[in-house]
């Protein structure tokens, strides 16, 4: 795979030099990734998925709902790409699945899979759209739960990769970002279904899980 961009553990930016929604910017600690270089790496990502299919069928499977942002973004760029370029048979098709992993704040491992007739998925080559990879165990789950469908192939594209002491060790094929061990939200990133409306991926302050701890 290509190595995703390294953010350091320092590598925040203020929240004061950000829009941030006056209902969230007293709970945010700081700005991690802002909205602009979210979409430039996204971009990339798209044409580094593209070169890899290159004649092939993708069929992308959005992982709800943390996963939507990236993937609205990443399908709005593989269109414009499409678009402009010669290409002779569908370039891709997508689904969705929905996936619960998360308790507040911890990946519990405890994958729950709905949404997904896996009947469909014989002979194609899927690629699961997620938000992030945190300590892996639901991506370690999910991969071969899907495999039983026998498909051509199945990779995972995830825009976040986290540095977790607890990771199991497994990687995306397609990765935007390595971030730090924070808990982070924004991009449809959320903190018990709140703030995933923010733009910038951002970290969330002691104010902020404390607030909606029980939501």
């Amino acid at each position: 795979r290509k190595e995703p961009i390294y953010l350091a553990d320092d590598a925040i930016y203020s929240k004061d030099h950000f829009l941030v929604p006056n209902h969230y910017v007293n709970y945010v600690e700081s700005v991690l990734i802002p909205q602009g270089l979210i979409s430039d790496r996204v971009e990339k990502l798209a044409q580094d998925i593209r070169a890899a299919y290159e004649g092939q069928t993708i069929h992308l499977l959005c992982v709800l709902k943390g996963g939507s942002a990236f993937f609205h973004a990443l399908i709005d760029k593989l269109r414009l790409f499409h678009k402009y370029n010669t290409c002779d048979y569908v370039p891709f098709t997508f689904d969705f699945i929905k996936v619960k992993s998360y308790d507040g704040l911890h990946s519990t491992g405890n994958v729950q899979v709905s949404g997904a007739d896996l009947t469909k998925f014989k002979g194609k080559h899927l690629l699961l759209v997620e938000d992030i990879i945190d300590t892996g165990k639901t991506m370690a789950k999910l991969v071969p739960y899907l495999q039983e469908s026998d498909p051509a192939s199945v990779k995972v594209a995830s825009l976040l990769e986290k540095r977790n002491v607890e990771s199991c060790g497994f990687l995306g094929d397609f990765v935007g970002f390595s971030i730090p061990d924070k808990f982070v939200i924004g991009c449809c990133l959320d903190y018990n279904e709140i703030f995933r409306d923010l733009d910038h991926i951002c970290i969330i302050n002691d104010a902020g899980i404390a607030k909606w701890a029980n939501h």
